[in-house]
């Protein structure tokens, strides 16, 4: 699949920190109610993956010449190479076609995000018309990025730190998704768990052509680490390792490019980006997660830009709450206005 890429120039890490001071008391609202172990059908509806039809020759035989030679082997019939899927809003390439515009959330807690509060269309409702403002050049597209696994305050049985939200959940997110031509992106807060594994989980969500991933490596801890007392980390090597994958799922099922979006709320939570590679089948976006006033949400966005490999593309993350504790939440023209403009806006 051929990609129409924007390619960014490399610069410089700048080595600075950037720290944010809110949110990690969010995450304890959720209930303990999201144990792991349903197992839901995909939703109805649920486009089947691209296979090819059996074909049958069907043709009478020909009658053959005396003085002929007999033909040594049947001429065989082509195969169909299989239809690829679209994206919910047409075509197979996410940019620079689209702007991603979206909530995330989880419906057990309101702290978790806007997506988590009231009726899902209605939520759905603003995340269009705030598309429409932020468009800008290009095609607006809807994004649900539900938290489809959780950090917890407690081990678990397992010792993880997190939980897994039921197919229920998801399933039902997806459908809303499907009402209005939107994505779903699946959210992994791994806690001590692997984070590839994590989204290795996901799978039977993964071969949808309208699913993508979301990661959020403050959350991913160590045994040593506990969730809310210190950042967590990733580094790119294992986010390569997961659009390695994806894109290997998108290769056998004929499908659409996925998302894969790293939150990344100051420099130290993601090393070496540059070890990112460039896949067909997957746009990497790195979404600068920073809670703050506009003057510091931008700083922290130019020092993130610094080191943007031409692999990665760039996003930004908005908070209905905890950002206007320290002034006004940013307008869409002030988050049009960033250097590069972000290709995926998120609220939380």
């Amino acid at each position: 699949m051929a990609l129409n890429r924007n390619v960014r120039r490399r610069r410089s890490r700048i080595p600075e920190e950037a720290r944010r001071t809110l949110r990690f008391g969010s995450v304890w609202a959720v209930s303990v109610a999201l144990l792991a172990g349903c197992s839901a059908p995909a939703p109805e509806g649920a486009p089947a993956s691209s296979g090819s039809p059996e074909q049958s020759s069907g043709s009478p035989e020909a009658t053959v010449p005396a003085s002929a030679p007999a033909s040594s082997s049947p001429t065989p019939t082509p195969t169909p190479t299989p239809e690829t899927l679209e994206l919910p809003r047409g075509g197979v390439e996410l940019f620079p076609e689209y702007r991603l515009v979206g909530f995330s959330g989880h419906p057990y807690s309101a702290g978790l995000g806007r997506l988590g509060i009231g009726a899902i269309d209605e939520r759905v409702a603003e995340i269009k018309t705030l598309g429409t403002e932020l468009a800008g050049d290009r095609k607006p597209m809807p994004v649900l990025e539900l938290i489809a696994v959780v950090v917890q305050a407690a081990p678990g049985d397992d010792g993880a730190y997190r939980t897994r939200t039921s197919d229920e959940i998801i399933a039902e997110y997806l459908e809303a998704a499907r009402r209005h031509d939107g994505m779903l992106l699946l959210n992994v807060q791994p806690g001590r768990a692997s984070m590839a594994e994590e989204v290795r989980a996901l799978e039977k969500w993964l071969v949808e052509p309208d699913v993508g991933v979301a990661i959020d490596p403050e959350w991913d801890i160590t045994a040593e680490q506990l969730p809310g007392q210190s950042y967590g980390h990733t580094a790119g090597e294992e986010i390569n390792e997961i659009a390695a994958y994806l894109d290997a799922l998108v290769e056998e099922k004929n499908l659409p490019q996925k998302a894969l979006v790293f939150h990344q709320v100051a420099p130290g939570v993601v090393s070496n980006v540059a070890a990112i590679q460039e896949y067909p089948g997957v746009e990497v976006i790195r979404s600068v997660d920073g809670i703050g006033s506009a003057g510091m949400k931008i700083e922290t966005y130019n020092l993130l830009m610094e080191d943007l490999p031409p692999t990665v593309h760039p996003g930004f993350k908005l908070f209905f709450e905890e950002d206007v504790v320290l002034g006004p939440l940013m307008t869409p023209a002030e988050v049009l206005a960033l250097t590069p403009q972000p290709e995926y806006v998120l609220y939380e």
